[in-house]
């Protein structure tokens, strides 16, 4: 982690904010299955231990997946920082290019794609998970929307340059679509932990 972030530091294109969006989300899967560990075996919430159980696992398979997006995020980018120093007058220069644009877009794409598909848990979470570490449950939302809007920031800054619009396009509604189901639910998640943690 240490090594990441001072590579992130430095003036390397890699890695970037795709790289930091699935650190974040690993981050924040992570928050989740800490929750999960702190309330499973606990008599008060014998009640829920399936619905731990079975957190403990997605969390488990989401941080490696998004562990891997890390380094798959770095992968596309090199052909595309490659790209861009192909000179002008290259006959293939823009058939490469927009190979490269294409590819750079799905890993973002596929983050986004996997916070999508593990955001249910908050709520599993808020509702059964340990009331002691309600507060990380919070912090996770925060991290979960900070991916995903990350995500969706490094595949429109592709889209933006490809010549082939109508892939553009498509790419970017499926975008914001996740984005629509994604954010409000971490929002609704950080407001609802907010508020139970407010003394009134």
């Amino acid at each position: 982690m240490h090594d990441f972030i001072k590579q992130l530091a430095s003036g390397d294109p890699v890695p970037g904010g795709g790289g930091a969006s699935a650190l974040l989300g690993s981050v924040g899967v992570a928050l989740c299955s800490m929750v999960a560990h702190l309330t499973s075996g606990k008599k008060t919430y014998a009640v829920y231990q399936a619905d731990i159980e079975t957190v403990l696992r997605r969390t488990d398979e989401s941080m490696k997946r998004l562990l891997v997006l890390i380094e798959q995020d770095a992968a596309v980018f090199a052909p595309l920082s490659q790209a861009y120093r192909i000179p002008k007058d290259d006959p293939n220069r823009a058939e490469i290019l927009e190979a490269a644009l294409a590819a750079a877009c799905s890993v973002p794409l596929e983050i986004l794609e996997e916070i999508e598909h593990i955001i249910d848990i908050l709520h599993i979470l808020a509702e059964k998970g340990s009331r002691l570490a309600l507060s990380d449950v919070g912090v996770a939302a925060t991290a979960l929307r900070a991916a995903a809007e990350g995500a969706a920031l490094n595949v429109l800054i592709n889209t933006k340059l490809m010549q082939d619009r109508q892939l553009a396009q498509s790419t970017n509604e499926k975008t914001e679509t996740i984005l629509a189901r994604v954010v409000p639910v971490c929002d609704e998640i950080y407001a609802q932990v907010k508020e139970s943690l407010v003394i009134v």
